[in-house]
């Protein structure tokens, strides 16, 4: 394997490096691009040309969202009955699930520079490499996402700030770009700092603004999951025996 690509595959492999590190507070100001930086070197002539997304300037709102299949409704002869009333969903969960996924199917949920960049990697059509990477970030997401939990519960705002600081660095390596930018903010609140407003919070406070953001860093890693996904199942040749 390559130098660069045992940089990138350790970078997704390796929770306990970023883990042992102690946030600081108060933390710099972000900057304008919090993007992760190139992580590939020029395509090798071995790369297929087709194996890319090709689109020069992509639309992210189209492309890291699929559109869902929609069943039409069955139609009701008129001389059916009227169906008894059912009884309806809380208002308020509803209205704030629907607007949480209206935000999330248009944001920029996966950075496809980056994700490109990652398919350089690739040597055939398999995508072995990056689909390697890939399965180990799901991995790594979903066991963060309890330990986030289990530090909300316990009011355990280092680790908290910590695990998001973790989950932000893996999700930039791979493009996963809404996930990385939630969790950029989780590290931040954490640290007892809002970087937005440059004002330090109180626990409280802090604990107030990270508890909304694990509810949507998870609904934004499904997407991401979803996306990339269809995208290997639709583009990967399979391995030859």
């Amino acid at each position: 394997m390559s130098p660069t690509k045992t940089t990138v595959a350790e970078h997704i492999k390796s929770p306990e490096r970023e883990l042992s590190s102690k946030p600081r507070s108060p933390s710099p100001p972000p900057t304008s691009d919090s993007r992760a930086p190139s992580l590939a070197p020029p395509s090798p002539t071995t790369a297929t040309a087709g194996a890319r997304l090709t689109s020069p300037n992509p639309d992210p709102t189209s492309r890291a969202t699929p559109a869902k299949e929609r069943t039409p409704a069955p139609t009701t002869p008129a001389t059916a009955p009227a169906p008894a009333p059912s009884t309806p969903a809380p208002a308020a969960a509803d209205s704030e699930a629907d607007s949480l996924d209206a935000e999330i199917s248009t944001d920029r949920v996966i950075d496809l520079d980056t994700f490109n960049q990652i398919l350089d990697l690739d040597e055939d059509d398999t995508h072995d490499f990056s689909l390697g990477m890939t399965e180990a970030y799901f991995t790594q997401a979903r066991t963060t996402f309890v330990d986030m939990d289990k530090a909300f519960d316990k009011k355990d705002l280092a680790k908290l700030s910590s695990l998001g600081h973790f989950l932000k660095g893996s999700s930039a390596a791979l493009g996963v770009s809404a996930v990385q930018a939630t969790c950029e903010h989780i590290q931040h609140y954490g640290a007892l700092r809002d970087e937005e407003n440059g004002v330090d919070l109180t626990e409280e406070d802090a604990l107030a603004k990270i508890g909304p953001l694990l509810k949507r860093v998870k609904r934004e890693y499904e997407v991401a999951e979803k996306w990339l996904r269809d995208w290997y199942a639709q583009n990967a040749s399979p391995a030859e025996a």
